[in-house]
Order: C-alpha cells, then sequence, then structure tokens
C-alpha cells in the first residue's frame, strides 16, 4: 500500500524522541559538546529502542514511495547474472570466486584445466541461513593442493581461517581465529603458513574493541592455534601490523610492516633456509611506500614511492642493500604507477592517467615492451601469479561494461576472453566522457561523467555525485548495478577524483590530508557547482553520495553547503572527528585526519566535523543514512548520533533519515539480497527528492 504524500510529509517530522545529554567535554580548552554520547553503547536498552523507531520510520517512508517496487524489480532482473571473480593458477589448478547471479554469497571454485569442468570447493551459502557468511580471502599452496580461506560473519573484519584440501575437497581440522587485516603466505613445503592475528579482545566486546599488538605467526597443519610460533611482534609499538610474503623461490619471507593507514611503511625479511635465522630490517625508517613485488636470488624488487611521488620500481640486493646501491628499472613516468607483477621474465605495470587504467611491459631490465589495449576508459585488476608463469589473468571494468576476465598468453602477448558476464541492458547506450574543472584554489580536478547517449543536458538531468578523497585509494571507473538503474531512468552519474585519494600519487593524496583536509571538499563542492554551471543538472536535482571516507566527503559537504544540493546519501560514514580514534581501528586513520589529540590538528578536525558542525535551524536537503549494527571498521555510532543531530536542528521539511541494516558490517561481504534491498531504498529516496517532489 502506499502512503499518501501528506502522510510521508507528516512522517518526516515524526521522528524519535531523542533524549539531548548536557554532556560536555573541555577539549584543548575549547568546551565540545556531545548531547549523544550515549549513542555509543551500542548494546544498551535504550539505543536499540531508539534503533528499532528509527528503522520503523524509515521503513514505513520508504515503502510508500511508488518509484521503490519498480526499482527494486529492476535491480532484481539486472543482479541475475553470472560474475567471476580473477582465476588465480597455483600448481596446475585454477581458483575463483563465481556467482551465478542472486547467491547471496560468491562461492570459491577449482578448476584442473581451462577446457575442464569447475568443482565447488567452499560455498559459504550453506554455513548460515541469512547468507551472512562470506569468503574473505583464500591462497593456494605452491602446489595448488591444500587452500587457507578466511570466513567473516555478517560483515565484520574479525575473520576464522580454515583449510581445505582441494584434490578431496576434505577440511582440515585446523581452525584459526581472531584473524583481523592479515593474509597467508605457505612455506613450500606445504607443512604450514605464515599469518597475523590479534589476541581475543578483552570485555567481550569485539565490535568496537580498539585492535593493537598485531602478532605474525607461522601455523603448522595439524597443531592446535595456542602451539603456533610467534615469528614477529613490535612489543615496543603497538601500532604496527605485519603482511607476510614468501618469495618465488621458498627462501625467504618478506614481511611488510604497517601502521594503520599510513602510506609510508617497513620491510623486514627472514632467511627461511636458515633454521633459527633472526628477522632482519631491510627497510625500516617508514620514510616511503615500498610494495613488494618479487625476487631473482638475493635481490628483490619494488614499487616505491622512494623520491618518486607517483612510483617506479626498485631493486635492492640484499647483500648489499644501501639505498646508493639500489637500482631503478622502471622511472617515475607522468602516470602514476600502481603496482607491478613478475610474470613469465618480464613485468606487467599497472598505471593510473587521469584515473584510468593502462598497462605497460617492461623487459628484465627496465627495457619498454609496449601496451596492453584495453576497450576504453576502465579499469584494471589482476596479473596475479609467479615469475616463471606462461599465463594470467586480468579484469576489465568501466562504469558501462561488467567485469570481463581475460586470459593473458605470456608467450604470445595476446589475450583472449575467458569469462563475460551477460546482462539484460545494452551498453552501448551509455556514454563515458572526463572532464576537468577548476577547485577553489584553482587546481584541476578531474571528473567522470556516464549518461544514456543521446540525451540533452538541459540542467533539469537529476544527477547523482560520488568521491573518496582519502588514504591515497583513487576512485577509478566501476560497474554499478544501482547506477545503471539510475542511468536508465534518465539520471545521470559523476564521479569526482578529489584530493586526498591516490589519481595522482602520494603529492595528491597528502594535499588532502591532515590540515589540508578542506581541500578534499572544497574540490567535491567544486564538482557540484560545475555541473550545475555548465548546464548538467541544477541545485534541486543534484544529489551528492559517498561510503566510509567517502561519507565523511558526503557528510561535510552537506553541513558546509546545503544550498548546493538536492539530496545526500551518507554511507557508513566517519562523521564525529574528535573520537574515530577510540573505536576498532580508527587510530589507524590519524595519519590521514590528524590527532585530535594534537592541539593545532584538533582545531582542523573540529571545523570540518559533520557531527559538530550541524547547525540548528537550517533547512538541510533530503538526507539517507545509512549504517550496519556490526560494522567494525567505522563504528555505527558515527551515523548514530549525526542523523540525531540532523533531525533535532533540521528547519525544513526535506526528510531526514537513517536505515540501519542488521546482521551486515561495513559492506563487504554482504549478502545480495540486502545490496539489492538497500540500493532499491537509496535508489527510491533519491528519486522522491529530487524529481517526485516537483
Amino acid at each position: 500500500m502506499q502512503i499518501p504524500l501528506e502522510r510521508l510529509e507528516a512522517s518526516r517530522r515524526a521522528y524519535p524522541e531523542t533524549p539531548r545529554l548536557e554532556h560536555v567535554d573541555v577539549l584543548h580548552g575549547v568546551p565540545v559538546a556531545d548531547p549523544y554520547r550515549w549513542l555509543e553503547d551500542l548494546d544498551s536498552d535504550q539505543t536499540r529502542a531508539w534503533v528499532e523507531v528509527e528503522n520503523r520510520v524509515t521503513a514505513e517512508y520508504l515503502g510508500g514511495l511508488p518509484e521503490r517496487e519498480p526499482i527494486r524489480r529492476r535491480l532484481t532482473e539486472l543482479w541475475n547474472y553470472e560474475r567471476y571473480a580473477v582465476p588465480v593458477r597455483e600448481g596446475g589448478r585454477y581458483f575463483f570466486l563465481r556467482n551465478d547471479g542472486l547467491q547471496d554469497q560468491s562461492v570459491l571454485y577449482t578448476l584442473d584445466s581451462l577446457d575442464g569442468v569447475p568443482r565447488v570447493l567452499i560455498d559459504p551459502n550453506a554455513l548460515s541461513h541469512d547468507g551472512t557468511v562470506a569468503i574473505t580471502s583464500f591462497n593456494a599452496s605452491l602446489d595448488g593442493r591444500l587452500v587457507t580461506y578466511g570466513l567473516a560473519h555478517a560483515g565484520s573484519d574479525w575473520q576464522e581461517w580454515r583449510v581445505v584440501d582441494a584434490e578431496t575437497g576434505h577440511h582440515l581440522p585446523d581452525l584459526l581465529q581472531w584473524v583481523k587485516f592479515s593474509q597467508s603466505a605457505w612455506t613450500h613445503d606445504n607443512a604450514g603458513f605464515f599469518y597475523c592475528r590479534y589476541d581475543e579482545p578483552n570485555g567481550g566486546r569485539p565490535l568496537d574493541h580498539a585492535v593493537f599488538w598485531q602478532k605474525l605467526c607461522y601455523h603448522r597443519l595439524g597443531t592446535p592455534q595456542s602451539e603456533d610460533e610467534l615469528i614477529y611482534q613490535r612489543l615496543d609499538d603497538k601500532e604496527m601490523g605485519f603482511i607476510p610474503f614468501v618469495s618465488d623461490d621458498g627462501r625467504y619471507l618478506f614481511i611488510h610492516v604497517w601502521k594503520g593507514n599510513e602510506s609510508e611503511n617497513a620491510i623486514l625479511y627472514k632467511d627461511l633456509s636458515v633454521p633459527g635465522a633472526p628477522v632482519i630490517e631491510l627497510l625500516a625508517a617508514f620514510d616511503a611506500c615500498y610494495t613488494y613485488v618479487g625476487t631473482e636470488g638475493p635481490v628483490v624488487w619494488f614499487v616505491s614511492d622512494h623520491d618518486a611521488p607517483r612510483g617506479r620500481l626498485i631493486g635492492i640486493d640484499l647483500r648489499d642493500p644501501v639505498p646508493g646501491k639500489w637500482q631503478e628499472l622502471i622511472p617515475e613516468a607522468v602516470e602514476t604507477l600502481q603496482s607491478v607483477s613478475r610474470l613469465s621474465g618480464r613485468f606487467v605495470a599497472h598505471y593510473l592517467k587521469d584515473a584510468y587504467s593502462q598497462i605497460r611491459f617492461f623487459g628484465r631490465d627496465g627495457t619498454p615492451l609496449g601496451e596492453l589495449e584495453l576497450p576504453g576508459l576502465g579499469s584494471v585488476s589482476g596479473f596475479f601469479g609467479r615469475r616463471d608463469d606462461r599465463e594470467s589473468f586480468f579484469c576489465f571494468t568501466s562504469f558501462t561494461i561488467p567485469g570481463i576476465i581475460y586470459r593473458w598468453d605470456a608467450e604470445t602477448g595476446e589475450h583472449s576472453v575467458f569469462r563475460r558476464p551477460a546482462l539484460a541492458f545494452d551498453p552501448d547506450q551509455y556514454e563515458t566522457r572526463q572532464v576537468f574543472y577548476p577547485s577553489r584554489d584553482g587546481t584541476r580536478v578531474p571528473m567522470f561523467i556516464t549518461a544514456r547517449k543521446g540525451e540533452p543536458f538541459d540542467g533539469r538531468r537529476p544527477t547523482y555525485l560520488s568521491g573518496y578523497g582519502g588514504f591515497n585509494t583513487a576512485m577509478t571507473p566501476s560497474f554499478s548495478l544501482p547506477l545503471l538503474v539510475w542511468m536508465e531512468r534518465g539520471g545521470v552519474y559523476a564521479v569526482a577524483g578529489v584530493r586526498g585519494g591516490g589519481e595522482y600519487g602520494e603529492e595528491w593524496h597528502e594535499a588532502g590530508s591532515r590540515r589540508q583536509k578542506q581541500n578534499t571538499f572544497d574540490d567535491f563542492i567544486a564538482a557540484g557547482e560545475w555541473l550545475i554551471a555548465t548546464g548538467v543538472t541544477s541545485r534541486d536535482r543534484l544529489a551528492i553520495g559517498g561510503h566510509s571516507n567517502g561519507g565523511l566527503l558526503a557528510a561535510a559537504t552537506l553541513i558546509q553547503r546545503p544550498d548546493l544540493l538536492g539530496a545526500a546519501l551518507v554511507g557508513v560514514g566517519v562523521l564525529d572527528m574528535l573520537r574515530f580514534h577510540l573505536f576498532t581501528i580508527g587510530w589507524g586513520w590519524v595519519s590521514d585526519y590528524g590527532s585530535p589529540d594534537d592541539p593545532t590538528e584538533f582545531s582542523t578536525l573540529y571545523s570540518y566535523s559533520p557531527y559538530h558542525n550541524v547547525r540548528d535551524g537550517e533547512s538541510y536537503p533530503a538526507v539517507l543514512i545509512t549504517t550496519a549494527d556490526h560494522d567494525d571498521r567505522v563504528v555505527p555510532a558515527h551515523s548514530f548520533k549525526f542523523a540525531a543531530a540532523l533531525q533535532h536542528a533540521q528547519a525544513g521539511s526535506a526528510p531526514v533519515m537513517i536505515r540501519i541494516e542488521t546482521r551486515a558490517g561495513h559492506g563487504t561481504g554482504k549478502p545480495t539480497s540486502k545490496q539489492i534491498e538497500e540500493a532499491a531504498d537509496e535508489l527510491s529516496f533519491l528519486w522522491a527528492a529530487l524529481v517526485r517532489r516537483e
């Protein structure tokens, strides 16, 4: 049953009675009100009751929108297509994730030969009644016989790891728990693997417990986790975390050492051929980013931004590793070097040119060997493998092309389609163009604009503008079924590559970090102004949105310029910039945001913190905030407090609502069924706010 518009208007004002407490913190001499601090207690009866009422109000409103059901049906129709992740080959056996369309979770398959029949190895859909158990990662041993894989429950970052025999499908008894932010690395004798874990959280609150003191361990198959060998831990630095890699020849363990989301890292190594060999510091200064690529004898290759903000490939001889002896194989280019793979005696380099992918090949000595021809402006992932592999796989995707998996033949240099998704739409009816616009300070910022061909930009097109702008992460072309439905209905989709991201290397990242974070918001505001000034859309038909750090971007823009837009989606955002560092992995974001404990950085954070800058009596546009009760990366208290503050402050008639998903987390592993329902809610909310209200 549809709810009449006048009742919907009334429901917008029927928000829960959210108590405001007289809670004030004095930070660096500044009194800071936090009236909704009580909503940080996620398990209290009061918070649970508030969540229930908020969800009821939101569901009543969204359920009454006439657009919702047609949008949900179209999403379900489009989502029902076969899709693959990039295959990995080990020991002559192939491994890949596949979803037949509407499965809640992708299934892990193995394939003995390319012309063989895939076998199901792990089907997580059989592990829960509601589809909320997901495979987070997997890694096969060198001979392809054994596979470690991680499982996450209800979207949590916490994982449990198991081991399966790829030949028989039988599970080994091994079970590893309290694993988070880790990958595995097998020793070449198949006796076990390296991985990282934390101690079990104290106090029985693992979802918001701050995580420190990661341990790098070695698990020997057939033994209990309690007997795992501790390989490395830094008791003098609780923030250090580790990523293990075993070299292709099996001799070395390389350890990537990270601290939160800092771009800089350290590299350690251990000679596995020498019993009892110590862990040696190779690159310990945390002066740049070093990403492990591979080895040849004692020479190890890294992609690094050391003396090269856009990246280069260097070789370091372990026998004489001083910087003056480093070998530069691929020098810094105008484009940003994202990654390098070593395959069949050559290097495969992935670059970003104005935020879209380019693939170039180089010889062992760095000699250029040409470029891979791609179908257009898009993103490439894959090219996994070892230095002697004669084949590999990669995925190409764009705003209008779902992930096509290609097989690349290293001998001939040719590539051919391995799997091509078939969807019930024609990508040729859409086009993407890239524009560049000036930000407030004149900086040239890239933006992709995608829409149906032949439809004029008359200043009235409903337009959804998204961005991210943080942690050196680039916004590259990606395929989104919800946004395809948006464009089918006449909408325009724009993606701005704002500062703080990784579109142009480390300098671009730093220009939108810490005390310069306002540049990120200025770039995004300028994108909206450009879309209006050039006649793509108008103020009342412009929507903005983003998730996680992109949720911060959308929320800060909403608060600073409510006059610029007609609607906003704020997804799992970091919204309380004075307390983000107190929960789960939030301390790791200080490298990008700055520390609230530092007086100068506190001032910057306080100046844009969305929660603290909500203005009573302001007429805000329509806002839908989305979060999940099991988000243990950006805890839902961010969204709870921001929603309560906005609802209290709203002077206009536009709805301010929060949608709180149950048994879900930050986004990874969210079941297909939940994704469809959430997308239907978001799209129908935007359509009602931008189009139908007129």
